[in-house]
């Protein structure tokens, strides 16, 4: 049987409505459609700039600007890597070259499954546990570059249970 996704659906003049007249409202905006479905689509950019009356230009420009927004949906499994003093000093960057090894996925980078995604996060705080590995948002703290596999395997392993 073949796997069925579906993107979650949001009303965007409730959001943009909630918003009206307020200042800062076009990031808060963007933040409320990112929450609810992990990037802003351009087809939803398009109907808010319908919405809003803000241009296309100013929100790409918003989108552009501010590294947090995403334009492209999120992979099924995003990995990031802790490059803070503690983790990188402990080999963050062995984490990052096994991951692409598995992977074939560089820092920064997406899949073309869009299974993975790979990013380098400068500190999470969690420095006694470096070095430090995040796959969607669940921390793994003292990963050697022999755990990856084991890791990601582990997290496959639930998605599958969980499907």
């Amino acid at each position: 049987m073949a796997e069925v996704t579906t993107k979650p659906s949001i009303d965007l003049a409730a959001i943009a409505d909630k918003w009206k007249g307020k200042d800062g409202s076009l990031i808060m905006i963007l933040h409320t459609v990112q929450d609810a479905l992990g990037y802003v689509p351009r087809e939803t950019s398009l109907e808010l700039s319908r919405l809003t009356g803000v241009p296309l230009a100013r929100i790409y420009e918003v989108l552009t600007f501010y590294h947090f927004f995403k334009l492209t949906p999120p992979a099924k499994y995003q990995i990031s890597v802790c490059h803070g003093t503690a983790c990188y000093l402990k080999g963050a960057s062995d984490l990052t070259k096994e991951l692409h090894n598995i992977t074939g996925v560089n820092e920064g980078e997406t899949s073309e499954d869009g299974m993975y995604s790979v990013t380098a996060l400068r500190c999470v705080g969690c420095c006694a546990l470096a070095p430090v590995m995040l796959v969607n948002g669940r921390v793994y703290g003292g990963v050697k570059p022999a755990d990856v596999k084991a890791i990601l395997n582990e997290i496959m392993k639930e998605g599958a249970q969980n499907a």
